[in-house]
């Protein structure tokens, strides 16, 4: 709903709240005879003493303005990729076709789903932007393979890479690839690459062009051209380094506010010219438009949500799932082993509130840890596990596991064969694999075990929702958040502002409270 301002002076809380989301014109704080108020009118201002004020600041000045143009987005607002499809083709249309970035979580899906999803997104999107995710996988090399492969062949024009704490052959052979000279003689960059890391040394070698040794190989394999290595001389790895900071599945739980100027600082020293162009973007945490507007105050270039978007209608997780999500505080996630990376005794952050799945996943990583195999776990554990966790024989379990990577990395067996811990570590990997699946389908007798990928963000989003039309699981929209998040950062920089300037203002004016359109 518009109200016109026109020789109005706003002076209640209501007033002024609904004065300052007209945030595409600019607010005057005046002393009007003898009274002091907000006021949109400059005839108004003309007779008034102006005390301070606030440009206007539509969404789409928050963050970068080449993240809109390297991206062909409307704002500097991105959903990141959700393991498992959990961000499904659904939800990436959804975001494209309101002018928003949001990567596929292929991290999980087979090399033929991912391939199917990419070809159904690149068909019914049309050039609009997406992105896909690439996880390092370093105990399944093939599967990195596989999906530079699908977004290759199917012109996937954004890579965001995630879990990666060095360069790999495939994370550059997709930027390389996409190197060339257009038919004027200019320089192009075709395929976009964002790093999601959480630390400043991850963030180096993104900065970074594309390593000599690694070029040359990829040139004698055939994956890339000379020309294209020659060219790779002059880009960076990245066009865009998100910091990602206390956030759901895979986390160091850095703290945003050190995270952040910590790389924009990295960038910033760099003695390479070509680092500058690099954007430096924020994740971890960002579940309100209160996140939102302290990240783009630190500097960040763009922002970007996850925990949030899992229960949107469009993600691909089950009701009960949802219900579990919606439910949730800001202190209801803990660490628990991960599935990709079991071995390394690397941890994603799940949700716990509802589920036993951290807490029997730790005893799966304890049990790995203790013994040699599966044929040095004591009878009576055996039995437990099979029992609770497993729910038949491991002997089956097993058997299962030759089924699943005979068709997906056949390398696996051959190191199973050869190390009976490694063979423990994947029978283990199939209930921390499956748990998440579980979760996904709503599978009613696994309740218990749904493995939930979500940081402290969801409890800040249910909190800020709470008692309005997002409270309801039915209304929530992963491009109607996303118009809600930016318009709340905009209001509340202009909010900042004001107060920088010494403005007071009724307390009521300080929260942004989302509203359906019909009603803004």
């Amino acid at each position: 709903m518009t109200t016109s301002w026109m020789g109005v002076l706003a002076e209640t809380a209501d007033d002024i709240t609904a004065l300052l989301l007209d945030v595409r014109r600019p607010c005057w704080i005046v002393r009007h005879d003898g009274r002091v108020g907000a006021t949109s009118d400059e005839s108004i201002v003309a007779r008034s003493e102006v005390l301070t004020a606030v440009a206007p600041l539509p969404p789409e000045l928050l963050g970068d303005k080449q993240f809109h143009a390297t991206h062909g987005v409307r704002a500097a607002y991105a959903a990141g990729a959700m393991a498992n499809g959990i961000a499904s083709p659904a939800l990436v249309s959804a975001m494209a076709r309101a002018g928003y970035l949001a990567s596929y979580g292929a991290a999980g899906v087979t090399p033929a789903a991912v391939d199917a999803a990419l070809a159904e997104l690149s068909t019914t999107l049309q050039g609009k932007p997406f992105a896909c995710n690439l996880i390092h996988s370093p105990s399944e090399p093939a599967l990195e393979r596989a999906i530079v492969d699908s977004c290759l062949r199917h012109q996937v024009r954004c890579v965001e890479a995630s879990a990666f704490m060095g360069l790999t052959a495939e994370v550059v052979r997709y930027r390389v690839a996409g190197l060339g000279v257009d038919r004027h003689g200019q320089f192009e960059v075709r395929n976009r690459l964002i790093a999601k890391v959480s630390r400043v040394e991850v963030a180096e070698p993104f900065l970074r062009p594309a390593p000599a040794k690694l070029l040359r190989r990829l040139v004698e394999a055939g994956d890339v051209t000379a020309e294209q290595a020659r060219l790779a001389e002059r880009v960076p790895m990245a066009d865009d380094i998100t910091a990602e900071a206390d956030s759901g599945g895979h986390t160091d739980r850095r703290p945003l506010l050190v995270l952040l100027p910590e790389l924009i600082a990295a960038r910033d020293r760099s003695t390479l010219p070509a680092a500058a162009a690099v954007r430096i973007g924020a994740a971890g945490g960002i579940g309100t438009p209160a996140a939102a507007a302290a990240a783009f105050a630190l500097g960040a270039a763009y922002v970007v949500t996850g925990s949030i978007n899992q229960a949107t209608r469009e993600a691909a997780q089950c009701d009960t799932t949802k219900q579990l999500l919606a439910q949730a505080d800001f202190a209801d996630c803990t660490m628990a082993p991960s599935s990709d990376m079991f071995e390394l005794g690397v941890q994603v952050q799940v949700l716990r509130r509802g589920t036993m799945f951290a807490a029997r996943a730790q005893r799966l990583y304890d049990t790995y840890r203790a013994y040699a195999g599966l044929d040095d776990i004591p009878a009576d554990l055996r039995r437990e596990l099979e029992a609770t966790l497993f729910r038949r024989p491991l002997d089956a379990v097993w058997q299962d596991c030759v089924g699943y990577f005979t068709e997906r990395d056949p390398a696996q067996l051959v190191g199973a064969a050869e190390d009976p811990k490694r063979k423990m570590a994947l029978v283990f990997r199939w209930y921390l694999g499956l748990s998440s699946g579980w979760s996904i389908r709503g599978e009613a007798d696994r309740v218990a075990d749904y493995q939930v990928w979500s940081g402290p963000a969801m409890g800040g989003f249910n909190n800020w929702v709470a008692g309005t039309y997002l409270a309801a699981l039915s209304n929530r929209h992963v491009a109607d958040i996303a118009d809600q998040m930016m318009l709340g950062a905009a209001y509340l920089t202009r909010i900042a502002q004001l107060r920088t300037a010494g403005a007071r203002l009724p307390a009521d004016c300080t929260r942004f409270v989302p509203r359906p359109m019909e009603q803004r």
